[in-house]
């Protein structure tokens, strides 16, 4: 089988090939169906991290009607590299701290990373199943500043495939001013491996959103949301969020870091609330 993959992969690098849709679709079939016979051969990994990690390929999304510009591609290819450094982020189990616990038991822990800075990871279970959770996050981005008072606005700007999507997110001035408002464009990724959900993104650029008035161009990321059925309950959900931003600007960090971890625990409450609705 790999012989036959390897001429076709061959075919597709010239030149005069390349144009050629249906060869294209057939080496990226072969490829799929070769790795996926390998994969059933190795043994699995231990852990839902590692699952996640070993499964989310880009052929995945390759497999699709049509080709994918360069552009495009790139796009996929940062939302790839978010997600797989955030859960190499949530894999480290060492030097997490607690910042903070409500009395319903939702969680903020923090560590300091040193090519990303300080991170914050929200430990929460919601009642609710994983595809209700799921879709409000993903299905209904959009809405979500209807509900949670920090975002003024969700913009999705680009589709990409069915995994991969650019979006443009205003987030509201916190209580005060004392911070006042950003906004992110950002590549998203979603991947659905089994029981687990894993929502990725990180910054990018994107010509058609340049910086906009009255708000300045913060920077997010590697950041991801895990969803997982709570073992023996598969009506609740255990959501953990990795957050890493840069709100850029000239604020002392002590505010920086308050202002994250509660935004965190507003987004737990002001999600069930939408979610029991």
């Amino acid at each position: 089988m790999l012989p036959a993959t390897s001429k076709l992969c061959a075919a597709i690098s010239y030149r005069h090939l390349r144009n050629m849709t249906g060869l294209r679709r057939q080496a990226a079939v072969a490829i799929s169906q070769e790795l996926s016979r390998l994969a059933c051969r190795s043994p699995g990994p231990g852990t839902w991290i590692h699952q996640v990690r070993r499964r989310s390929s880009l052929l995945s999304s390759r497999l699709e009607e049509n080709p994918f510009s360069e552009i495009e591609m790139s796009y996929i290819k940062q939302g790839e590299e978010a997600l797989q450094k955030s859960l190499r982020i949530l894999e480290d189990q060492d030097g997490w701290k607690m910042e903070t616990v409500a009395g319903n038991g939702d969680k903020v822990l923090s560590k300091v990373l040193p090519d990303v800075g300080k991170v914050f990871r929200l430990e929460v279970v919601v009642d609710q199943p994983l595809d209700s959770v799921y879709g409000e996050l993903v299905d209904n981005m959009e809405q979500m500043g209807d509900w949670n008072p920090n975002v003024q606005e969700v913009k999705i700007l680009e589709r990409i495939g069915k995994d991969t999507v650019i979006t443009h997110e205003k987030a509201a001035a916190t209580p005060g001013n004392i911070v006042g408002p950003r906004d992110f464009v950002s590549v998203r990724c979603s991947r659905r491996r089994g029981s687990t959900c894993v929502l990725a993104g990180m910054s990018t650029t994107y010509g058609a959103m340049p910086e906009q008035e009255g708000f300045i161009r913060a920077e997010n990321g590697p950041t991801c949301m895990v969803l997982r059925p709570l073992p023996g309950s598969p009506s609740q959900t255990r959501l953990t969020w990795l957050l890493s931003i840069d709100l850029k600007g000239w604020l002392p960090k002590t505010i920086i870091h308050q202002v994250l971890s509660q935004t965190q625990v507003d987004f737990a409450k002001h999600l069930r609330q939408r979610l029991a609705r």
